[in-house]
């Protein structure tokens, strides 16, 4: 090759570059869509992103499904969906915002959940073969304490933390999202202070069904949807619910849900095997970067997730003054930047 034709590549090579690395966001754009969007070489390329994930259980082998959007080497968010047996469905507003931030994440149904396999056996919805779970999903995803976020709500928070104080030397980042720390202090919270917050006279007939343990009555459900939904989980008329809420309820596994929560909503009772849960004492041995997030009228005591990030080692608290406990689409305007901002700021080493 002679000296005028490599001088040409050389240059071609240089303006590609420099295009690139332009600090004009309308150049860098295109160039990290490009390399977000990228699954060439990816195993999961074929699938979409979709990968089946072989677990092991006490109770013999399954399946647990998994979605990637994106590519980041250094931030993969993983996410923890609440319920328990709710779906990632009603995380999927995370597209909207994730993408443009350039950050890799992971729709996964747990076991028992729609997109999973779902075994009958009541004995697999626990808390400790959950965290195991997860620990073998992440393990198949190589995922690693140089990019590895964990995202958790409601119940994906407690399994986020009991997950954590056993294996936060995997994490890179934590984000407990709308739970607190403790079962006893929610049910505290929900009798004393959102309880009363309602029409008296629907209070006083919410009660009437929950006495007689009358869950399944359409009138209880009505009420509870309208009246209790509607101010604490997602503050939106039922008529306006997003879809992926819709599908979400849905498509949750009732055997999961009232093993581990119970049948009532309000709050845990019962036998529900997560009725004492507590891990208040334990949070001071997280070290990890640790972002809570709690709503003004969350189901959860936003005040208890305050204390959170200033019990763990290292925290930060993100407030969403118009959320409650679904906030990622009632409050998305503070969710999503306090969210982003704190993975990047992990990921710049500025946390």
């Amino acid at each position: 090759m002679n000296n005028s034709v490599f001088n040409i590549l050389l240059i071609i090579c240089l303006i590609t570059a420099v295009s690139c690395q332009s600090h004009n966001d309308t150049e860098t754009k295109p160039c990290v869509a490009q390399n977000y969007i990228s699954s060439n070489g990816m195993a999961d390329q074929a699938q979409g992103g979709i990968k089946l994930i072989p677990i092991t259980t006490p109770k013999g082998d399954f399946k647990v499904w998994t979605k990637r959007i994106g590519n980041n080497p250094s931030m993969k968010v993983l996410l923890l969906h609440g319920g328990p047996g709710m779906t990632h469905e009603i995380y999927e507003s995370f597209e909207g915002y994730f993408p443009e931030a350039n950050i890799e994440f992971y729709y996964y149904d747990q076991l028992g959940s729609y997109y999973s396999d779902q075994p009958e056996d009541l004995s697999l919805w626990d808390l400790d073969r959950f965290v195991e779970e997860v620990e073998q999903v992440r393990v198949a995803l190589e995922l690693n304490n140089d990019n590895f976020y964990l995202y958790g709500q409601s119940w994906g928070g407690i399994l986020s933390m009991q997950y954590a104080l056993k294996y936060q030397e995997n994490i890179k980042g934590l984000i407990i999202s709308n739970m607190v720390s403790s079962i006893p202090d929610y049910m505290k919270y929900s009798d004393e202070v959102l309880a009363p917050k309602l029409p008296k006279e629907v209070y006083n007939e919410i009660m009437i069904y929950e006495e007689a343990e009358d869950y399944g009555n359409q009138r209880y459900l009505d009420l509870v949807t309208e009246h209790y939904y509607t101010r604490h989980v997602i503050r939106m008329p039922q008529d306006e619910w997003p879809d992926p809420v819709i599908r979400g309820f849905k498509h949750l596994n009732p055997e999961v849900y009232v093993t581990m929560q119970g049948p009532s909503e309000f709050g845990i009772k019962g036998d529900a095997t997560l009725k004492s849960w507590d891990v208040k004492d334990e949070l001071h041995k997280i070290k990890t970067p640790t972002l809570t997030i709690g709503a003004e009228f969350d189901t959860m005591d936003p005040k208890h997730m305050e204390w959170i990030s200033q019990t763990v080692k290292n925290g930060r608290y993100l407030h969403c003054p118009k959320g409650s406990h679904l906030s990622q689409f009632d409050d998305q305007e503070h969710f999503f930047p306090g969210l982003i901002q704190f993975i990047k700021d992990v990921d710049g080493g500025i946390f």
